[in-house]
């Protein structure tokens, strides 16, 4: 499975031990940075082209890590294809894929420590949507939301 990884200074750390543990599994991880720990940089510039490359299916999933992961969360949801959530919590990373489909997660580098991080994660890349008609339905609405400026 081929997986987008995207943090700033927030959770640079984090998606490095993230990126390793991945790797050491199987995954095909791409890195979007940040590269280099520099307190001054902006989670946007990282987690946009990882959530993008993600909805332009060229990425099965991705993880976005910031301090609190709050801000990777708001910003990755404004590209249009992509369902992703704040996750801090192992039941939450598969039931938001299992039910919502979600397609990238987000975390906080300042709030979880990288045992519950790595616990997460491989939970949320190994769930599957159900495809259950109430899922599928509720998904539509949504997606209608998307489409509503076109």
């Amino acid at each position: 499975m081929k997986i987008g990884l995207a943090a700033d200074h927030g959770g640079f750390e984090l998606k490095n031990f993230l990126r390793e543990e991945l790797e050491k599994s199987g995954y095909q991880v791409q890195d979007f940075g940040a590269y280099s720990l520099d307190n001054q940089d902006d989670y946007p510039d990282f987690v946009i082209p990882m959530a993008e490359s993600v909805s332009h299916g060229e990425l099965e999933k991705g993880i976005a890590v910031c301090g609190s992961g709050v801000g990777a969360c708001v910003a990755v949801n404004k590209v249009k294809g992509i369902r992703g959530a704040l996750i801090q919590d192992h039941f939450s990373a598969h039931q938001g894929v299992e039910d919502d489909d979600i397609n990238l997660i987000c975390l906080g580098g300042r709030t979880m420590g990288s045992m519950v991080a790595k616990e997460i994660v491989f939970t949320f890349l190994e769930a599957h949507f159900t495809g259950e008609e109430r899922h599928v339905r509720r998904l539509n609405k949504v997606k209608l939301l998307e489409n509503k400026d076109l």
